[in-house]
């Protein structure tokens, strides 16, 4: 039960690494060059049973060379030069053993051993030269494909190491990016805040001690602590300003939720593209700011929402069936000011219409910088 467990556990996870690709499933058709003779001589029973023998052990052999590197490649390199050794003086077509124990050389991490280890190989099929029928067939293909195919086994290799370490590099820049934004963030609420709320605090003192000896001076104490609030309120907002940016995916999935629990209707249709995070921002705000409105004053039972590319322009459009408004009577809240003014900052457009319930239309160039 154990061996028969562990061979499905082999059977069900990868043969190569996800990363090479199909490559390595085209190259095993390169065993094929055995078959060759048997075109026009037919095997023995005994050759024929060897035969099968070879491919049952060299496929799981040639497979598990991919995921082993330096000394641990060895034992399987060894294995199928054996392999080439053993077929040589029966076979032409054993020279693709040592095509394939060239591609082999390229697991070790050095390239002066995986050199070396190629040189080795090929002087190995140079030496079983005597001992071949077909002399000829044999070793041209083992030096004219065995050398290059290694060599661009290397090549491969050194590429694919070089791109998995700028890769990792990346991730550790991106990993340092998120922790100083995080110390900059940090620091700069502690230097927002710290001396305001500390103000905040003592004038909040003051003016409990002053409630019953001085309403007046009590009062304007209050009136500082508000106006001291509001404005480090303010600067809180601007210091993080981009940080909540949550996507307009997401904001479109929570507005599909939160209409959907309001029992309205609701209709998307959005274009797919890549958008810069500035004008993403803008845009899931804005998809926020309008399904809040109809969730609490258009009594609205259907919502529409599309976002197209038009002419380098990102265009949203956001459509409810709510109550009949004339264009006179469409408030400029808090919210749609602060809308207006975030679409103006970057270069766009924004328009209203009352018909038929409310309609948002939000216009922004594609090229605003991130």
């Amino acid at each position: 039960m154990a061996i028969l467990h562990s061979l499905k556990s082999m059977l069900g996870r990868p043969w190569v690494p996800p990363a090479m690709g199909k490559g390595p499933y085209m190259w095993a058709w390169s065993l094929l060059f055995i078959l060759w003779k048997y075109a026009y001589v037919g095997p023995s029973p005994a050759e024929l049973v060897w035969l099968v023998l070879t491919v049952l052990v060299f496929f799981p052999v040639y497979f598990a060379s991919f995921w082993r590197c330096n000394l641990q490649v060895v034992p399987l390199l060894l294995f199928v030069v054996l392999l080439g050794v053993l077929w040589a003086p029966h076979n032409a077509g054993a020279s693709t053993f040592f095509i394939f124990a060239s591609a082999m050389c390229s697991r070790f991490e050095r390239r002066s051993h995986a050199y070396l280890a190629i040189f080795l190989v090929l002087l190995c099929a140079c030496l079983m030269t005597p001992y071949v029928t077909l002399k000829i067939n044999f070793l041209v293909p083992a030096l004219i494909v065995g050398g290059p195919v290694g060599f661009a086994g290397i090549m491969e290799e050194n590429m694919r190491r070089s791109r998995d370490q700028l890769l990792r590099k990346q991730e550790e820049v991106a990993h340092m990016a998120r922790i100083a934004e995080r110390e900059r963030i940090s620091r700069d609420l502690h230097d927002l805040l710290g001396h305001t709320l500390s103000m905040i605090t003592l004038k909040a003192e003051l003016a409990g001690k002053l409630l019953e000896r001085d309403p007046q001076a009590c009062r304007s104490e209050i009136r500082d602590i508000e106006q001291t609030a509001r404005k480090a309120l303010g600067e809180v907002r601007s210091a993080v300003t981009g940080i909540r940016q949550t996507g307009f995916a997401h904001e479109l999935a929570t507005a599909r939720a939160s209409l959907a629990a309001a029992n309205v209707g609701f209709t998307e249709q959005v274009q797919q593209f890549v958008l810069p995070a500035a004008l993403e921002n803008v845009l899931s705000l804005a998809l926020r700011e309008a399904v809040t409105n109809i969730l609490r004053h258009a009594g609205a039972s259907h919502c529409e929402v599309r976002m197209t590319l038009e002419s380098g322009m990102v265009v949203l459009r956001v459509r409810d069936n709510g109550r009949a408004l004339e264009s006179g009577a469409i408030v400029h809240g808090s919210g749609l000011s602060g809308m207006k003014e975030r679409v103006a900052a970057l270069g766009g457009r924004l328009a209203l219409r009352a018909d038929r319930g409310l309609a948002l239309e939000l216009s922004l160039p594609m090229g605003v910088a991130a």
